[in-house]
């Protein structure tokens, strides 16, 4: 048995002039037709997303807008709080809520920076003794 599919995209622009606006005939085409398809029997979700974002991108939407769409379909208060970590650990984001504690996280590694480059004791260390203790001598 054979399965075939195809999506279509279909766009439909008429422009009548009114004679009364200051744009001239030259700056607008009077007619715009435009016809994306593809076949669509083994398209995943992002090849679908890819399509439609050819298309918007077709039909005048600016790549910035169709980002933020995107991003609107996961951060928003109808999808659940898991399902969005979901997506923040795939792509390596983090959500607002969670910047005060990667704060106090950057917090300890810095003050354990500074506790390792005092040396013993709590000297300072130069660049010369820096360099020998990171290479063990």
């Amino acid at each position: 048995m054979t399965y075939s599919a195809e999506v279509k995209f279909s766009f439909d622009a008429t422009w009548t002039p009114s004679y009364s606006s200051s744009f001239s005939d030259d700056d607008f085409i009077p007619e715009e037709h435009y016809l994306i398809t593809a076949p669509a029997g083994d398209l995943n979700a992002k090849q679908y997303f890819k399509l439609f974002e050819k298309f918007l991108l077709c039909v005048g939407m600016n790549p910035a807008s169709i980002r933020s769409g995107a991003m609107s379909l996961v951060f928003n208060d109808w999808t659940s709080e898991e399902e969005q970590r979901k997506v923040c650990k795939e792509y390596e984001l983090t959500m607002d809520e969670d910047l005060e504690d990667k704060f106090k996280e950057w917090k300890v590694r810095e003050e354990e920076i500074a506790r390792l480059v005092r040396g013993p004791m709590g000297t300072v260390l130069n660049e010369e003794e820096l360099t020998n203790l990171e290479e063990g001598q």
